[in-house]
């Protein structure tokens, strides 16, 4: 299984770091959405 990941992550090495940058963005913008109405 591990080497079916890694085959993976080597054919699709671009789209892979922008599927991370996106999921990142995600991530942040859910927390500044959780803590906006605290912070007003």
């Amino acid at each position: 299984m591990f080497r079916q990941i890694v085959t993976a992550a080597r054919r699709c090495h671009d789209t892979l770091l922008g599927d991370a940058l996106g999921g990142a963005a995600l991530v942040v913008m859910l927390v500044a959405g959780l803590y906006l109405p605290s912070i007003v």
